[in-house]
């Protein structure tokens, strides 16, 4: 089944379940029920009456029922008077009707099983035989504001999942189970990576000395891949005058989604959303050449945007963001050298996670030029450097229209995890605007001044997000080199055995690395189950055996080693941290 079928089979879901909603609580008021990723949702006033789970389980047997009598969907235009009429006293169905009128499009009612409701279309043509009734189920209930606006009523939404089949549900099902268990708010917590306070606010991440080891040995690779390629690292204030963003078109699209500050003496500032526009003032700060170019910058540092506190979760979405940011400024002829090191760059890291990645190209909407910054012109000459590029690499693209920046096309890498759930990762942009609007320019060849192009590359994007979903792909279980702590040495009886275990932690610590001692008054097993929950990669055992033969005990996440030497664990790490070696 295609994902248009699939879309209209979940959107045809969605009104079955609008129907048996009505039969069982005929005072409810129906709103939007579109298709989404997984299934479908219904958004529904139910005024003083409150849904339960027991409700989910009532109207998923009604849907299942009613399904058999679902056989032909019809459908009419009607109307704008003919629409208010049907829909009296349903304000949100009203509300809709005037819209499309407003917008002179057509008013169309869909009807199948005896319900109709207003809708533009895009379902299967017999529900009855194209959608088998153990295919889908009702998953939960949220709160939802009408239209998305948090001004708005808050109405109660009806999720469904949905697929083709039921081992497809299942898999999904068993998928999201699997999530749960990996939710890296779950894990975090649980190995102290990170905390969250009140007093802080929502969506302000605290990182602990652990998680901190490995935000910076993460931004540590990055930087070793960059370096390769010749950039350098420059520094940016965290605030900034509106003029700035005036200038490069970020005021005008994006103020309402950035943290002013008025000043004192009355100037507004801003709490920067992103690097781009800092990064083009240090390139001009001076006279450029032919020769100077490319410009490589690079600079990890925390970026804000004002995130509606209904859509923050965990690290994944956050008012401070920490970019691994990198632009590079470059002469036209240099785009396809610059481009394809920074998809090397992008490459290399992934692989080290054991991440599959796939390309989507992110290009303009050509029927919606007012949300894009210059001219067709430029967006045509931007777009096709960037499908020369994937065609020079031979790789098969998603298109994705209508998801470029608004300065311009992007590669976007996606990539898919551990347990088959698609993730945007990566990013390679290009950006004409941009450099346009500061006049930025270099000398060439013949002395004349040539306008320069701006590469904008972030390998993990927001290192926030991509800690949740290495986390989770990874279980929390941290290969050596990004382990906070690699070895947990637990002495059997401290009396008689802690001597020995502090030369054992002196010994790995002059070799650098990270070893904690477990010598407290727990028992021996809860000691190394301690260990083994904050995913230690290596527990060192000393008892007497280990004291007298000057040798040691090692559990690894998977096995036991009895009798080895400190130095050939030792050139056992070394070898996990200098390869990078993946679980």
């Amino acid at each position: 089944m295609n994902e248009e079928k699939l879309a209209h089979l979940r959107h045809t879901l969605a009104h079955l379940l609008a129907q048996v909603v009505l039969e069982q609580y005929p005072n409810a008021k129906l709103t939007l029920g579109p298709a989404i990723d997984n299934g479908f949702y219904y958004d529904i006033d139910f005024g003083a009456d409150k849904i339960s789970d027991d409700d989910l389980k009532t109207f998923q047997t009604s849907m299942r029922k009613s399904l058999k009598k679902w056989t032909e969907f019809t459908h009419k235009e009607v109307s704008p008077d003919e629409a208010h009429e049907i829909f009296a006293g349903n304000e949100y169905k009203l509300e809709l009707i005037n819209e499309i009128a407003d917008r002179a499009e057509p008013i169309t009612l869909y009807t199948c099983g005896g319900f109709t409701d207003l809708c533009r279309g895009g379902h299967v043509e017999n529900p009855a035989t194209e959608i088998s009734s153990d295919s889908f189920k009702l998953d939960r209930v949220a709160g939802a504001y009408w239209r998305g606006d948090e001004k708005n009523k808050m109405l109660t939404r009806i999720y469904g999942l949905a697929f083709e089949s039921k081992e497809q549900l299942d898999a999904y099902i068993h998928q999201q189970e699997e999530a749960k268990k990996r939710d890296h708010r779950k894990l975090g917590k649980e190995m102290g990576l990170f905390v969250f306070s009140e007093l802080v606010g929502a969506g302000l991440p605290l990182w602990t000395p652990k998680g901190t080891i490995i935000r910076e040995l993460l931004n540590d690779y990055v930087w070793e891949l960059r370096r390769t390629y010749g950039y350098q690292k420059v520094t940016v204030p965290h605030i900034t005058k509106k003029d700035l963003y005036e200038t490069s078109g970020h005021w005008a699209k994006y103020a309402d989604d950035l943290f002013k500050i008025h000043t004192r003496e009355d100037h507004t500032y801003a709490m920067k959303p992103m690097n781009c526009p800092h990064h083009t003032q240090i390139f001009d700060a001076e006279p450029r050449s032919y020769r100077d170019m490319p410009q490589r910058y690079a600079e990890t540092t925390m970026v804000y945007r004002d995130e509606q506190s209904g859509e923050l979760s965990g690290l994944s979405r956050v008012l401070s963001i920490t970019q691994d940011d990198a632009h590079v400024f470059c002469r036209e002829n240099q785009i396809e050298t610059e481009v394809l090191a920074i998809w090397d760059i992008v490459e290399k890291f992934y692989k080290t996670f054991g991440f599959n990645l796939q390309v989507r190209f992110s290009r303009h909407d050509p029927s919606q030029m007012e949300k894009y910054m210059g001219s067709a012109e430029v967006w045509e000459k931007a777009e096709s450097a960037l499908k020369n590029l994937m065609k020079q690499k031979d790789t098969t693209w998603i298109d994705g229209l209508g998801e470029a920046a608004f300065y311009g096309p992007k590669i976007d890498f996606i990539a898919r995890d551990s347990i088959g759930r698609v993730l945007q990762v990566a990013t390679i942009q290009l950006d004409f605007n941009q450099p346009k609007n500061f006049g930025l320019v270099c000398t060439n060849e013949k002395g004349e001044r040539e306008q320069v192009v701006m590469i904008h590359a972030a390998i993990m994007g927001s290192i926030e997000r991509f800690m949740s979903t290495l986390i989770e792909h990874l279980a929390g279980v941290f290969p050596v080199w990004l382990s906070p702590v690699q070895v947990t040495i637990v002495p059997v009886r401290e009396e008689e055995h802690s001597k020995y275990a502090h030369e054992i932690k002196k010994q790995l610590e002059n070799a650098n690395i990270r070893v904690t001692l477990s010598d407290g008054k727990d028992s021996l097993g809860k000691r190394i189950n301690s260990a083994k929950a904050h995913k230690v990669p290596y527990v060192i055992v000393i008892g007497d055996k280990e004291k007298d033969s000057g040798m040691i005990t090692i559990e690894t996440r998977t096995e036991k080693l009895e009798g080895i030497s400190l130095a050939d664990f030792i050139q056992r790490l070394n070898e996990e941290i200098s390869t990078k070696k993946l679980n």
